[in-house]
């Protein structure tokens, strides 16, 4: 099976490159980053500009997988347009135009952030999106896009909402993860995240589908079961949330702020 990987020189591209590299009887990999990367042989090309030389590059590929964005979730959207909307555009119609069989995109926890505070709501594959920020508005244009791909272009595309993997500290699970209890909730680990993926690049049959990404994390919110069932997902990695006093008075200090910023919004709800 031959797969591009675009950002196949960030954090999670390269993890998963080197997993699927080492599988040399299944999958053929051809990595993209607009940074060379020699150890895992990524080809340097800027994706946010439409260039035949990286087009190319899909053409015979039966699987895309997209990573390559702005990665840091409190960007503005002079980075986020660029790199997380204009970037997968180019991408996607790359992918049509040399008719790729499917598209795994690496979409964000981060379009359902707006319910981190909310501890009343299970976070599925089917709660409606309520992002925060320009990068979750712009994971969540991806989704839809890509929904709109898979029915007029017959493309599989599947999204996953990936949780948090980290890469600092060797992806461990801690309370003093960033996001206090709510980053413990998305902890994902290096081979639970390879997993997900390698199933979504493999499954058969689904035409569209959008699902949370998380290792099996004890007192979370976020709701895997629908992931487990589509892709035959099994987390291998399993961490069970601690809220000691520092995290809890963390905790409490954001949640205010967050309330405050919404009872402003609403006071002053024309002008946002």
């Amino acid at each position: 099976m031959r797969v591009v990987i675009t950002g196949a020189g960030g954090n999670t591209g390269r993890k998963l490159f080197d997993h699927l590299s080492r599988q040399v009887d299944r999958f053929d990999v051809t990595g993209l980053d607009v940074v060379a990367a020699p150890p895992y042989s990524a080809r340097s090309y800027d994706l946010s500009v439409w260039d035949e030389a990286w087009v190319e590059t899909f053409a015979g590929a039966d699987v895309v997988v997209h990573l390559a964005a702005e990665r840091l979730p409190n960007s503005g959207w002079s980075k986020i347009l660029p790199l997380n909307v204009d970037l997968l555009l180019n991408v996607y119609e790359a992918a049509r135009h040399h008719r790729v069989g499917r598209i795994v995109f690496a979409s964000s926890n981060w379009v359902l952030g707006g319910y981190r505070f909310d501890d009343g709501v299970r976070l599925t594959s089917e709660t409606a999106p309520l992002p925060v920020n320009p990068y979750g508005a712009a994971k969540l244009f991806g989704e839809r896009y890509g929904k709109k791909l898979a029915d007029l272009a017959g493309i599989s595309v599947i999204n996953l909402r990936i949780g948090y993997n980290q890469w600092l500290r060797g992806n461990r699970p801690s309370p003093e993860m960033e996001l206090g209890t709510w980053g413990q909730m998305l902890w994902l680990s290096d081979r639970d995240f390879c997993q997900a993926m390698e199933k979504a690049i493999t499954v058969p049959g689904v035409r569209y589908a959008t699902l949370n990404v998380t290792s099996r994390t004890i007192g979370s919110r976020w709701d895997i079961s629908e992931t487990e069932r589509v892709l035959g997902y099994v987390p291998q990695d399993e961490y069970r949330i601690r809220s000691p006093l520092g995290v809890t008075l963390t905790q409490g200090l954001a949640r205010l702020r967050d309330q405050g910023g919404a009872r402003l919004r609403r006071l002053f709800s024309d002008n946002w």
